[in-house]
Formats: structure tokens, C-alpha cells, sequence
């Protein structure tokens, strides 16, 4: 991404960093106002699930992986809400911005097996509510917070979940694409779109929302 971005003329600044580490966020932040001047749009990407957030088909509901749950609800959460307090602190003094969240359709439709990655991203959209009513509250339309939920899209993670090693669907994989309307997983770049829209001015009325990007899943009954 990088190179991609320089080689297009743009400037590219890559630092690694823990979300739930306010000291990596504070330095971070730093670095880059110290190298590109100021911060404009704040992008939450970072979450997923964890093997330890799962219910399987066969467990028993009643004695669940608590600290399992609440890691992978920290990350998706916290994960969020730490960022925001670091950059968005910045955008303030800069006059203005917008942070757009990554939440999940599993927030809005039962999924299952994924309950606390579900309630992680639950989370995060009444956070994403939360925050823009209050930030307008106290600086107006400084601040815009939106949030994107995606669909199915095939990442390393879910790939053997929802395909098998030929690239013909699993059990699951075929409900997916049984309750999409689009009948097909989403592809990368068709995220762009929606994130690029909460991110400029096209959308500087807009905030508190969040915006499917899910080839129909959220509004089909199955019917």
C-alpha cells in the first residue's frame, strides 16, 4: 500500500502499532503529525475474531469461554474507542475530520458460532451513535463518525470456513451466498467506495450512520 500510494503521488507513512496500547497510539500520532503535519480522517480497521470468541453447534451455551468473549470484544471495541481518543484529540485542534469505523453485518443480523466478535461490533455501533451525537454536541460538525459494515468477503481468515481448498463453497459458504441477494462474496475494492464517500466532504452532512456494503444481506428475509 506504500509503495502503491507513492507511486501515485501520494505520501505513505507505515508504523506498527497495538490499537489496545495507548503508548504505541500516543507515539503514533505523534510521528505522524511530526512528518505529514496534521491528521484529517481516522480509518478503525482493526478487530476480528478469535478462537476463543466461537460457540460451536455442539457447546454448551450455559458455560461459555467467558475471557474468550471479552478478548475478542476488547479488541473490537476498545480497539475502536482508544484510537479515536488519540487521533480524534488532534482533529479537533486541526478543525475538523472524519473517522469512519469498520463494523460488521453480524451487528445487525444473527450469525452463528461468532458471538463475541457479533457483540464486539454490536458495540461498536452504538459507540459510533454515541460519539457523533456528542461530539456535535460539543463542536458541532467538527467531527463527523460513521461506520461501514461489510458483508462476506474472503480474508485469510474466513477463507476456510466459507470455501473448500478446490474454491467450491462449504456448508456454510453456500448459506452465505443462499441469503445474498447479489448471490457472491464481496470483493475488496468494492469498499472503497463507501470509505472514501465518509471520508470527504461529499459526506459532510452525514454522521452517526452506518452504511452496508453487503451485496443485500442486511434487508433480505431469506424469501
Amino acid at each position: 500500500m506504500k509503495k502503491y500510494l507513492i507511486q501515485n503521488g501520494g505520501q505513505a507513512l507505515a508504523i506498527v502499532a497495538d490499537v489496545l496500547q495507548e503508548a504505541d497510539l500516543i507515539k503514533a500520532r505523534d510521528l505522524i503529525v511530526e512528518k505529514l503535519g496534521r491528521i484529517d480522517g481516522l480509518v478503525n480497521g482493526a478487530g476480528g475474531n478469535m478462537p476463543e470468541g466461537v460457540v460451536q453447534p455442539d457447546a454448551d451455551i450455559f458455560s461459555m469461554n467467558i475471557e474468550g468473549m471479552r478478548k475478542v470484544m476488547e479488541l473490537n471495541l476498545f480497539g475502536t474507542i482508544l484510537p479515536t481518543q488519540i487521533f480524534g484529540a488532534v482533529m479537533v485542534k486541526n478543525g475538523g475530520g472524519s473517522i469512519v469505523n469498520i463494523s460488521s453485518v453480524s451487528s445487525k443480523q444473527v450469525i452463528t458460532k461468532v458471538l463475541g466478535y457479533s457483540m464486539g461490533k454490536a458495540a461498536v455501533d452504538c459507540y459510533n451513535q454515541w460519539f457523533a451525537v456528542e461530539m456535535a454536541n460539543r463542536h458541532g460538525d467538527l467531527i463527523r463518525m460513521n461506520a461501514i459494515m461489510p458483508g462476506f468477503f474472503l480474508t485469510e481468515q474466513n477463507r476456510t470456513l466459507l470455501t473448500e481448498p478446490d474454491g467450491s463453497y462449504t456448508a456454510r459458504g453456500k448459506l452465505v451466498i443462499q441469503n445474498t441477494p447479489f448471490k457472491r462474496f464481496g470483493h475488496p475494492e468494492e469498499l472503497v467506495g463507501a470509505l472514501v464517500f465518509l471520508l470527504s466532504d461529499a459526506s459532510k452532512f452525514v454522521t452517526g450512520m452506518q452504511i452496508g456494503v453487503d451485496g443485500g444481506f442486511t434487508v433480505f428475509g431469506g424469501v
